[in-house]
């Protein structure tokens, strides 16, 4: 078990064995880029199919026979409103038992520092805007998608517990909605901004005169380029230890009709776009409060407009082999 008294913030060993759990996904593949050009050396990583992360016995037999020093949980069950709205079960149980069995292995085999990754759908659903980690539990989840952030918050007590019981420095990071290379633009399962990339680009090809998007478009949302979020983690591993979870985003947020504006640009669409209010909206708003990311010395790079121009390049530079 690595003792918690010697962790000081500063820079990581750079040779020490450093699980990324999930690092073919959007997340897990930008860390990987990030822990890479940052000069790590002894990065683990294994695929779903080389690696059921919800089969506990395979699970503990990796960390013994790994015995990473450093990990990041990056792995889980991920979807749009469509998808948690249909799949609730499967979402609470996949990532009930991702969790638990990553957790609970890196404590028996002793990882150093662990750091997990949830997502802002963990804060009441009217929420104080822009939300503070300190709204944790305060109210009540936005109902398409309560199932995941229950899993998620149970995640984050996890850590806490670890922490409260064993005295390591492990920690918790909340993103808020990340896009960027690697996302799933599923016709069915994917977030907002990917969806409307592929909507969008789809219409554009076929010279579609109209688009129609779910809800009235009022929402707001606020976006992190996945580029930004993985350098975010790296740089809490080496500056961050505190219980609490801390909040990762922009600090800026637009609306969704906005950021359909600002996508059908980046495409070259110029036809008609409706929007269908007899679809759910979700959240009304959802702005975080990264004070607490800034005063540690952090702040995004990438904006908006760029990481869309540089996300819909990408997703038509590899738009035959990506998730369908």
């Amino acid at each position: 078990m690595a003792d918690p008294s010697n962790f000081q913030a500063g820079p990581l060993d750079r040779d020490a064995a450093f699980y990324v759990a999930g690092h073919k996904g959007l997340v897990g593949s930008a860390i990987w880029r990030t822990l890479s050009s940052a000069g790590f050396t002894g990065l683990l990583g294994r695929t779903s199919a080389e690696l059921d992360l919800k089969n506990r016995e395979a699970v503990f037999a990796f960390f013994a026979e790994n015995a990473p020093r450093y990990v990041v949980l990056a792995a889980a069950k991920v979807g749009g409103i469509l998808a948690n709205n249909t799949y609730p079960v499967d979402f609470l149980s996949d990532n009930l038992r991702i969790q638990v069995n990553v957790l609970d292995a890196a404590r028996e085999h002793g990882t150093e520092r662990l750091l997990f990754l949830g997502s802002s759908c963990i804060y009441p659903k009217f929420a104080e805007q822009p939300i503070r980690e300190d709204s944790l539990l305060t109210g009540h989840l936005e109902p398409t998608n309560d199932a995941y952030a229950i899993a998620k918050i149970a995640g984050i007590m996890h850590v806490q517990a670890i922490r409260r019981q064993y005295g390591l420095p492990w920690i918790s990071a909340m993103p808020t909605n990340l896009y960027g290379p690697g996302d799933n633009f599923s016709a069915t399962g994917s977030h907002v901004l990917p969806a409307l990339i592929r909507r969008y680009d789809e219409a554009s090809a076929s010279g579609s005169r109209t688009v129609t998007n779910w809800g009235s478009g009022s929402p707001r949302r606020e976006f992190l380029h996945v580029d930004d979020m993985a350098e975010a983690c790296l740089h809490l591993l080496e500056n961050y230890d505190g219980p609490e979870q801390v909040n990762v985003g922009t600090g800026k947020d637009v609306t969704i009709k906005e950021l359909a504006g600002i996508v059908a640009k980046a495409v070259g669409y110029a036809g008609e776009i409706d929007w269908d209010s007899s679809k759910p909206d979700g959240t009304p708003r959802k702005l975080l409060d990264v004070s607490k990311l800034t005063a540690s010395g952090w702040t995004a790079k990438i904006d908006l407009v760029s990481g869309v121009q540089s996300t819909v390049d990408w997703y038509r530079n590899n738009v035959e082999r990506i998730r369908n």
